[in-house]
C-alpha cells in the first residue's frame, strides 16, 4: 500500500523564511524545513495498481508553469481551538488551473473526488490540546505580514509518505514537468 499526496516543492531561500517564523508557540510540533511543502492534493491509502494508475495519468500535464507568492499567517479549523498554524498562498488562478488539472487526473484514476474546499497553505505546525491560545494569537499578530517569493513553479511531485513515531517519513515518486 502507498500513502500518497501530490505537492509543490520550494526552493531553499522560501523555506528558509518560512523555518524563520517557526518558534514561540508552546506546545506547537513544528514541520521540518525539509518537509515543507504545498500540498496541491492528499490522496490517502492505494495499493500498486492505484498507485500505477495515479503515477501514469498525472503524466498527461497540460498546464503551464506560473508564480505563486505567500502571504499571511493563519490556522486551522476556523473559529475553533487551532490544531494547525499555516502560512498562505496568495490567490492564484494558475495555481487552481493545476489543482483542477490534478483532480481530474486522479478521477479518472479511479480516485474520489475531494469533498473539501482547496485551500492552498504550507502547514507550519500541528498543536496539542495544550498549547495556549494567547501563544497562537501572538504568532498570528508577529508574522500576520510574513511574505516571500514570488516562486517559481515549472514542475509538482507525487510523494508517498510513511507515519512514524518521529513524524512522516516523505519520499519522492515522480516529478512532472509543466509546460
Amino acid at each position: 500500500m502507498y500513502r500518497l499526496f501530490i505537492a509543490i516543492d520550494f526552493p531553499d531561500d522560501v523555506k528558509d523564511d518560512l523555518a524563520n517564523i517557526c518558534f514561540g508557540v508552546p506546545g506547537a510540533k513544528w514541520v521540518s524545513r525539509e518537509q515543507m511543502h504545498l500540498t496541491i492534493r492528499f490522496i490517502g491509502e492505494v495499493d500498486e495498481a492505484g498507485y500505477q494508475a495515479v503515477s501514469s495519468g498525472l503524466s498527461d500535464v497540460n498546464v503551464s508553469g506560473f508564480s505563486l507568492s505567500l502571504k499571511g499567517v493563519g490556522y486551522f479549523p476556523p473559529r475553533n481551538q487551532p490544531k494547525v498554524l499555516w502560512a498562505g498562498i496568495e490567490k492564484n488562478e494558475s495555481l487552481v488551473e493545476l489543482r483542477d488539472f490534478v483532480e481530474s487526473s486522479l478521477r479518472e484514476s479511479g480516485i474520489p473526488q475531494e469533498e473539501r474546499k482547496f485551500a492552498a497553505h504550507v502547514t507550519l505546525a500541528r498543536l496539542g490540546l495544550k498549547t495556549p491560545l494567547d501563544a497562537v494569537m501572538k504568532f498570528l499578530s508577529g508574522n500576520g505580514l510574513f511574505s516571500s517569493g514570488p516562486v517559481p513553479v515549472d514542475e509538482f511531485h507525487l510523494y508517498s509518505s510513511v507515519l512514524t513515531n518521529t513524524g512522516p517519513i516523505h519520499r519522492r515518486e515522480a516529478t512532472y514537468e509543466l509546460l
